[in-house]
């Protein structure tokens, strides 16, 4: 019986988790979602809420751990797409686009308790922001023999511009969005040989 009542826990968990993303829009954050909001959202009695989360708070940052997690996971998906054949550039943008179309509320997520009132929630969007330079950095280090440094500053810069792009394209239609991703794609190109110049000069000052 254990393990089926750790499987209902779970699922239910998980009820409040889609119930707290589905309420989210470009009209709604997190803050101003309530408890017995979220509960009623989910089908359950607000009692029920305080078995998986101790406050709303709790809830939040679990949403913004997932949140990172997703993206994280779409990106590996991207990577193993790349290593089919194709633009790693071109692959990571659209990839990240259809992430944004698909999964808006979860970046909104992000975007807003980055520069959000709460310093927990900002400390924990930041954390997630960080993974994904590094394991981006850890990639170019791999796939471009980079020098440590300048695949950090590949990386980071390459993360800034994504998630602007992202921002934009949150409400964008379809076309705009196509036009989005092109010019990302062409800020990205131009970010990698300015990696590989920098490369290049760090290899020749060690000779």
């Amino acid at each position: 019986m254990s393990g089926i009542r750790a499987q209902q826990k779970e699922k239910t968990r998980r009820q409040l988790i889609n119930a707290a993303l589905n309420q989210l829009s470009a009209e709604r954050s997190f803050s101003s979602l309530s408890l017995r909001e979220v509960a009623k959202e989910a089908g359950l009695a607000p009692t029920s809420f305080y078995r998986h989360f101790s406050d709303m708070d709790e809830l939040g940052l679990t949403l913004v751990d997932e949140a990172g997690l997703t993206l994280r996971q779409l990106m590996r998906q991207a990577r193993q797409r790349i290593e089919k054949g194709g633009s790693v550039i071109k692959i990571s943008v659209l990839t990240f686009m259809e992430f944004i179309e698909n999964n808006g509320n979860i970046f909104r997520l992000l975007l807003r308790e980055r520069s959000g009132t709460s310093a927990a929630f900002r400390a924990a969007v930041n954390r997630e922001i960080s993974y994904f330079t590094l394991e981006l950095c850890d990639y170019l280090q791999q796939a471009n023999k980079l020098d440590a440094e300048v695949a950090y500053l590949q990386a980071n810069a390459a993360v800034t511009i994504v998630f602007s792009a992202g921002s934009d394209a949150l409400d964008a239609d379809k076309k705009e969005r196509e036009h989005l991703a092109y010019r990302t794609i062409h800020q990205l190109r131009f970010i990698a040989r300015g990696a590989m110049e920098l490369a290049n000069r760090v290899e020749n000052s060690k000779e």
